[in-house]
């Protein structure tokens, strides 16, 4: 099994793991990796450090902390991407969300208006809307909080 750190063009970082260097090239080359964070397609593939477990009970000393550049962006070695952390706090906050809110789809603004006017009971909900009808209901005072319509949020969450 081969774990590769991989980057999106917007500089996402995310795992990806197969079962070996040729089946991550035919991923590539079909289209079918994609960033869980915004679902863009141009992937690479990032420096890693790969630990070698040599000989069984004996530890393997772990590799120094270091930062190069490398193809425009920053690579961190043994540790986490910079941004991984933000990376996780947000889909642990897109999980959060989808966990607690029902999804109305395309009837949102709908539902939100007849909530705030007292016409339905009140509920957690989420849905899609176009900007202009999102800003028309924050306008009218209607509690909304737009978020980023994410492709991962269709499958499950890394």
């Amino acid at each position: 099994m081969k774990v590769l750190n991989l980057q999106c063009g917007h500089e996402h970082t995310f795992e990806g793991w197969f079962a070996s260097e040729d089946e991550y090239t035919s991923q590539l080359d079909r289209g079918l990796l994609s960033c869980p964070l915004c679902g863009d397609t141009r992937i690479r593939k990032l420096l890693s450090a790969p630990r070698l477990n040599l000989r069984a009970g004996r530890e393997v000393e772990a590799m120094p902390d270091r930062t190069s550049a490398a193809g425009g962006g920053r690579v961190e070695l043994g540790m986490p991407a910079a941004g991984s952390a933000l990376q996780a706090s947000l889909l642990q906050a897109m999980r959060a969300v989808l966990a607690n809110t029902e999804d109305v789809g395309e009837r949102f603004a709908d539902q939100a208006r007849a909530m705030h006017h007292g016409d339905i009971e009140q509920r957690a909900i989420r849905g899609r809307t176009s900007p202009e009808v999102a800003l028309e209901l924050i306008e009218e005072g209607v509690d909304v909080l737009p978020l980023p319509a994410l492709p991962a949020l269709k499958e499950t969450l890394q």
